[in-house]
C-alpha cells in the first residue's frame, strides 16, 4: 500500500542515513558484533551527523522535531541494511523524552548540548535481578542525606542497554517505602554520573542477539547523587515511566515492523538466486505462498504503525493503543522472520546472512518494554475485563 506519512524532509533525511550506513556502518558492523558495541567515537560521529539532535529543542543545539517519524526512518534503514547503531536508539528514543519533559532548565542546559554531540551518552536503568516488567518491585534505594544536599544510592540493575559506555544513567530507585495501598509509590528517577565513586559496571552480558549493542549489569554502593540530579519530583517516578513507556512500546513496534519488512526483502533476494532441483527456490508454490503470507502481515503491521505514528504526534496514542501495537507488531515480526529464515534453508542459520541476525535480534522485542504477556493484561484491562 502507498504510504503518505513521510514528508520530503523525511525522505531527504532517509537518503542521508542510507549513505551514512553504507559508508560507515556496514563495513564495520561485524566487528562491532564481535566487540559487543561500536567504538565510543562512533557515537560522536552520529552527533556530528545530527542524529542525536533531531528531537532536542533548538535552544539546546537540536533540530526541535516532534513525533517519532525521523526515528522511524533510522529504524527502517538500519533494518534494511541488516545493521544497528549500537545503543543509540536508547539514547534518543528512551532517555531523551524524560530529560525534555521532566528536566529542569538547569539540567537541560547542563546535559543536552553534550547529548546532541555524542560527548554524553545516556542509558536508563529500570530492570533489576528481581524486578522486570513489575517495576513496583524495584529495590534499589536512594536515601536523602541529613543535610539535604545529596542522595545515597545503593542497589543493582541488570539488562541495561548502553550501560557499558554510558556517561549518564537515569536510575529508577526507591526514595521512600511503598504504601499499603500503592506498591508503586515512592519511586524516583536519579540522573547518575557514571564517574561517581561507588558506581560500577559489572558483566557485559553475552546475548543471543543484538550483539552490537552493549548490555550490562550495574551496581551502586553508597553513590552520592546531588539533589540537583533528581529528575522531576521525588516519588513521581512510576507515573513518569508510565507516560514514556508509550514511546518505548511504539519504538518496539516500529522495530518489529521494519525487521519483518527487511526479512521479506532478504528472503526474496535469496530465493530468486538459489537453485534447487534445477530451478529457483522462488519458483516453488510453497515459496510463493509463504512470501505472500509474510508480505500481507508486513502490510498490516505497517498500517498499524503508520496510524500510531500520526496519533503519537498529536498526543493521542494511549497506553492501551501502544500495548496493542507492540503486541501485534512484535508477534508478527517473530512469525515473518521465522518463515523467511526457513526459506533460506541451512544458510538461514549462519550469522553471515542478515536473516539469522534478524532472527536473533528480534526475539527480545517480545520481552523488553514490558513483556507481551503484560501487554495482554493492559489490553484486557482497557476492555474492562
Amino acid at each position: 500500500m502507498r504510504r503518505n506519512i513521510f514528508s520530503i524532509d523525511h525522505e531527504h533525511f532517509r537518503a542521508t542515513v542510507q549513505e551514512f550506513i553504507a559508508r560507515h556502518v556496514v563495513p564495520a558492523h561485524r566487528q562491532w558484533e564481535r566487540d559487543g558495541c561500536p567504538p565510543r567515537d562512533f557515537y560522536r560521529r552520529l552527533g556530528e551527523l545530527g542524529i542525536f539532535g533531531i528531537a532536542v529543542p533548538p535552544e539546546y543545539g537540536g533540530g526541535g522535531a516532534t513525533g517519532y517519524k525521523y526515528q522511524t526512518v533510522i529504524v527502517e534503514e538500519t533494518a534494511r541494511a541488516g545493521v544497528t547503531f549500537g545503543s543509540a536508539g536508547v539514547h534518543t528514543g528512551l532517555v531523551l523524552p524524560y530529560i525534555i519533559e521532566f528536566g529542569t532548565e538547569e539540567q537541560k542546559r547542563r546535559w543536552l548540548p553534550g547529548f546532541v554531540s555524542g560527548d554524553i551518552m545516556t542509558a536508563i536503568a529500570m530492570t533489576e535481578p528481581g524486578a522486570g516488567s513489575d517495576l513496583a518491585g524495584i529495590r534499589t534505594t536512594a536515601r536523602l542525606s541529613e543535610d539535604g544536599t545529596h542522595y545515597v544510592l545503593n542497589g543493582a540493575k541488570t539488562f541495561i542497554t548502553g550501560g557499558v559506555l554510558a556517561d549518564l544513567v537515569l536510575v529508577v530507585c526507591r526514595t521512600s517505602p511503598a504504601t499499603a495501598g500503592n506498591r508503586r509509590a515512592g519511586l524516583s528517577i536519579l540522573c547518575v554520573d557514571t564517574a561517581s565513586e561507588g558506581y560500577a559496571v559489572g558483566r557485559k552480558l553475552d546475548k543471543i542477539g543484538m550483539r552490537a549493542s552493549d548490555t550490562a549489569e550495574l551496581s551502586f554502593t553508597d553513590v552520592r547523587v546531588p539533589v540537583e540530579n533528581l529528575l522531576g519530583r521525588e516519588g513521581e517516578g512510576f507515573s513518569y515511566l508510565t507516560r514514556n513507556l508509550v514511546q518505548e512500546r511504539l519504538s518496539c513496534a516500529v522495530g518489529g515492523y521494519a525487521s519483518a519488512a527487511a526479512a521479506v526483502r532478504f528472503a526474496q533476494e535469496y530465493v530468486t538466486g538459489r537453485q534447487v532441483f534445477g530451478k529457483t527456490v522462488a519458483s516453488f508454490q510453497n515459496t510463493k505462498f509463504v512470501l505472500a503470507e509474510c508480505a500481507t502481515e508486513v502490510e498490516a503491521a505497517q498500517a498499524m504503525v503508520d496510524r500510531a505514528l500520526d496519533l503519537f504526534e498529536t498526543g493521542d496514542l494511549t497506553v492501551a493503543d501502544a500495548a496493542k501495537l507492540k503486541l501485534f507488531c512484535t508477534e508478527a515480526a517473530g512469525r515473518v522472520i521465522d518463515k523467511c529464515l526457513q526459506l533460506h534453508g541451512g544458510y538461514g542459520y549462519i550469522l553471515e546472512y542478515p536473516i539469522a541476525r534478524l532472527y536473533a535480534d528480534t526475539r527480545v522485542t517480545r520481552i523488553y518494554a514490558g513483556s507481551n504477556e503484560v501487554m495482554k493484561t493492559i489490553i484486557a484491562k482497557d476492555l474492562g475485563l
